[in-house]
């Protein structure tokens, strides 16, 4: 992964102030240690005339895996071979962004205490990247760097295989942009255009990552006519995340063209005194309700059953009551989301030793799932052909049989509340099936007889007098009845162990 940064000079303004502004010797060849790897900074060339600093970015592939666990494209959680032979340690990415913000920190905030003037003048600039993975092709690739104030920007599209011109172009361009510009204006337009191009990162985008673009993005972004683009691929395409990005730089414009603060126009709230309740997401809601249920019913082994990304495992290490948490999903690349949410890899041992996650599916009985106190399918039953349904029964309460089963899933009456929500549409495209209330009913109480459950329903959000609640739970609690056969079993089972010792020792 490489890239290099070129400019000329005069014999009154040399061009190896680029030193200088970079904080790094051209007499000197630098290494530096980043979390996947080694970076390297040398000068291919340093004379008054022109100047060329490279960053060499060596990736290890297997501090890559252990570390990404499937980020990214190079990550390919479905492929074991993937995860070593991808496209990671040669072209730019997100990979090459971190690194700059560590090699090139000063430089990217436009600090230079020896030269101050020069940080702040702008430079004739020769970037080279040779190879960008560029999603959009290079018309993209434009698109992105042309309103920037760059007079070149060439991205030449990378054959295939030289060899065989006719397999035609890669998905990977070399880029060359040229201009007078700032230094550090073109770092932080390179900082985060590289993985807005590739439209991958390689670690878990969380909420702070909006604070960076604000930062790297100032003084162009909340301009630039592909903003919208660029903050969606920037942030993951989390659209919560997107949207604070936006709101932030919607303020920005406007303060800009008012020539005044930001804080002078985002004054309409008093951040002392509480003026609205914001009401509470249908997904946090769930997860309340949910662990409402297992307190009572005394549950400390539970079975999070298609945790998806991890948010009601999160919600029940928090309490320590629950000693044994285990997230259960077919989805390795939900999985992996739910690993870096929970930060395995930097809990400490004994909050560890609460949690696991592994792959399964709930069409096949897993010895594994057995002897838990409770088990949560939590808005899963409704992602299962209905076809499916009778092995994913089996697997839970025929196999597995914890005391105590939550069902939660849709509530299709309610959908006509929803004003976003076309008619006649479920409320996710994954969704195979969205039952009424008299519906689940039905399959919860067949379920719960033919296996010896009792069951109970409780709503969850606000119930409509007329549709009912939003999302519907079913409480599954083995039967009176069922725990004394169990009992009667264990206790016969040890009598006859008891008979055999006694006739031994006789």
């Amino acid at each position: 992964m490489f890239l290099t940064i070129s400019t000329t000079g005069t014999p009154e303004r040399p061009a190896t102030d680029l030193g200088f502004l970079l904080h790094k010797h051209p007499d000197k060849a630098q290494m530096f240690s980043t979390s996947h790897g080694t970076a390297h900074v040398l000068y291919p060339e340093a004379t008054a005339e022109r100047c060329t600093a490279a960053l060499l970015l060596e990736v290890d592939p297997v501090v890559l895996v252990r570390r990404g666990k499937g980020k990214g494209r190079g990550g390919a959680p479905d492929s074991a071979l993937a995860q070593y032979v991808n496209d990671r340690p040669y072209a730019a990415s997100s990979l090459l962004s971190v690194a700059m913000t560590t090699v090139f920190k000063s430089a990217l905030r436009g600090d230079c205490k020896a030269m101050p003037e020069r940080a702040a003048s702008p430079l004739p600039l020769r970037i080279e990247v040779p190879a960008l993975p560029a999603r959009g092709g290079p018309e993209l690739v434009h698109k992105l760097f042309g309103p920037l104030g760059w007079e070149t920007v060439k991205a030449e599209p990378i054959a295939l295989d030289e060899k065989f011109p006719d397999w035609g172009e890669s998905r990977y361009v070399k880029l060359v942009l040229e201009g007078e510009l700032r230094l550090a204006d073109a770092l932080r337009q390179l900082y985060v255009l590289l993985p807005v191009l590739d439209d991958a990162k390689h670690y878990w985008v969380a909420p702070d990552e909006v604070d960076k673009l604000l930062r790297a993005g100032e003084g162009w972004l909340a301009e630039h006519p592909e903003q919208n683009l660029i903050t969606s691929r920037y942030l993951s395409h989390r659209w919560g995340l997107t949207r604070q990005a936006r709101e932030a730089l919607e303020l920005v414009r406007l303060a800009e063209a008012d020539d005044t603060e930001v804080e002078t126009i985002d004054n309409a709230v008093d951040e002392t005194t509480d003026t609205e309740e914001k009401p509470v997401p249908l997904a946090a809601r769930r997860r309340e309700v949910i662990m409402e249920v297992l307190h009572t019913s005394g549950a400390t082994r539970v079975l999070d059953l298609g945790c998806g990304q991890g948010q009601l495992v999160q919600e029940l290490l928090k309490d320590v009551r629950f000693t044994e948490i285990v997230g259960v999903d077919v989805s390795m690349r939900a999985l992996n989301i739910a690993s870096r949410r929970l930060r395995l890899e930097q809990m400490g041992e004994r909050l560890a030793g609460r949690v696991k996650l592994m792959q399964g599916s709930l069409a096949y009985t897993d010895k594994r799932l057995k002897r838990y106190d409770a088990a949560v399918l939590s808005e899963v039953v409704e992602h299962v052909d209905p076809e499916r349904l009778p092995a994913l029964e089996y697997v839970v309460f025929g196999a597995a049989r914890p005391q105590t089963v939550l069902v939660t899933t849709p509530n299709v009456e309610y959908n006509v509340r929803w004003e976003t929500l076309p008619a006649g549409h479920v409320r996710h495209g994954d969704h195979r099936f969205e039952w009424t209330r008299e519906e689940f009913r039905d399959w919860a109480g067949t379920v719960g007889e033919r296996h010896g459950y009792d069951v109970e329903f409780l709503p969850v959000g606000p119930d409509d007098p007329e549709v009912g609640p939003p999302t519907q739970m079913a409480v599954f609690t083995k039967a009176a009845r069922d725990k004394s056969v169990q009992e009667t079993k264990g206790k016969d089972a040890t009598d006859k162990g008891t008979t055999v010792k006694e006739a031994k020792a006789a």
